[in-house]
């Protein structure tokens, strides 16, 4: 009865040791993938910034769209900050003197190793999701914000001093602007028919000039006062028309913003039925990328293949478990070790591009991994199994 309790308070302790490794590992995972994605975001928020400032839309839908980002850039590191974390936890082991202390009390580091892999399991799981659910989802969202958004700042876009393409078709320039908030010396070339004016002869034109000593935009509208519209008629003929004020209807501009679905915010279960229908199938006119198949291989590969990797990082960061015999090169294999790992990742996602190519360089990219961590995995036992007959 004794002996039967006494294994059970070892379970225990053993279990409580294995809770502990697991939670330091997650713990900075957690904190160097949510700082990586921090400094990432900040950088592309930057970027981002073009909204306000080129497009006109409103601060509100500039946040709500860059925080919309903030999954996909998450995705991006998890491989790197999962190695980290790795690494950094069995040196911080290593150095405390703790992985000492649990082989002397009988702990296996093929358990150990057992508990890396786990995790690689749940961070794979993890990102998965990410990758063919929350990612697809979030960014369609973020397009369909500026593409249903009415409120875009037009009086922002106007630059002083500047020639202003923001708008398909149209070039802004005015000269300044006075207290008043009113525009001076407006010059406006439109090449695509984009502007409405209330003038018949210019309406029907798909190349006009306008000038005007002032105007102001309200309601959605440019008011201009004292001004000339020089257009091409369908005889092509020139027409010179002077007017007091005329009004602009700006509702029905388009930004140079993509609004319409990438490939990256699209459904994981769109781009794969696109990517099973015929050539000859209607149901391929709805595929937005049904055409170009190369491009929705690379984005299942990434969605699906590129965490394979990540259970490869785990078998290959457990060899810093072993103790080699040669103690001088003992602290070389933490670099040899993140160095293996890491070339591996970028040639990950070098060969990413070339999934699309063929049915070979698909099948190999998802099952190089599957197989790489196989093969170590059993060297890696071999290894551990040796050293403990020494």
């Amino acid at each position: 009865m004794k002996v039967a309790l006494d294994r059970h308070k070892i379970s225990m302790l053993k279990n409580k040791i294995y809770q502990y490794l697991s939670s330091e590992i997650l713990k900075n995972f957690m904190t160097i993938l949510l700082t990586f994605t921090l400094i990432a975001w900040v950088v592309r928020a930057v970027n981002f910034l073009d909204l306000m400032i080129d497009d006109g839309y409103s601060a509100g839908i500039y946040f709500k769209y860059s925080i919309l980002n903030i999954s996909t850039i998450t995705t991006r590191f998890i491989p790197l900050a999962f190695l980290l974390s790795l690494i950094i936890s069995i040196l911080k082991f290593e150095r405390q003197q703790e992985l000492l202390i649990l082989w002397t009390a009988g702990l296996g580091k093929l358990k150990v190793a057992n508990i890396f892999c786990l995790i690689a399991l749940f961070v794979t799981l993890f990102q998965i999701i990410l990758g063919l659910f929350v990612n697809p989802f979030s960014l369609n969202v973020s397009r369909s914000l500026l593409r249903e958004s009415e409120t875009m700042q037009i009086n922002s876009m106007l630059k002083l001093n500047d020639f202003s393409d923001a708008f398909k078709g149209l070039t802004f320039y005015i000269d300044k602007k006075n207290s008043n908030n009113e525009l001076l010396n407006v010059f406006i070339k439109d090449t695509s028919g984009s502007l409405n004016t209330i003038i018949a002869e210019a309406s029907d034109s798909k190349n006009s000039t306008i000038i005007a000593e002032k105007g102001y935009v309200a309601n959605n509208k440019l008011f201009l006062f004292e001004g000339t519209i020089q257009s091409f008629n369908k005889k092509n003929e020139i027409k010179i028309i002077n007017f007091e004020k005329t009004e602009l209807t700006l509702s029905n501009l388009n930004t140079r913003t993509i609004k319409y679905p990438k490939i990256q915010e699209t459904s994981s279960y769109n781009l794969i039925q696109c990517l099973f229908e015929r050539e000859d199938s209607q149901n391929l006119q709805n595929c937005t990328f049904g055409k170009n198949k190369k491009e929705i291989i690379q984005a299942i590969s990434r969605r699906l293949g590129m965490p394979l990797y990540i259970p490869l990082i785990s078998v290959i960061a457990s060899f810093l478990l072993i103790d080699r015999k040669e103690k001088k090169y003992n602290h070389l294999k933490k670099y040899f070790v993140f160095s293996t790992i890491f070339i591996i990742l970028i040639f990950a996602e070098i060969f990413l591009k070339y999934t699309g190519f063929s049915v070979k360089n698909f099948v190999f990219y998802f099952s190089a991994p599957i197989v790489l961590f196989v093969i170590l995995y059993f060297f890696l036992i071999k290894n551990m199994m040796f050293e403990k007959k020494i």
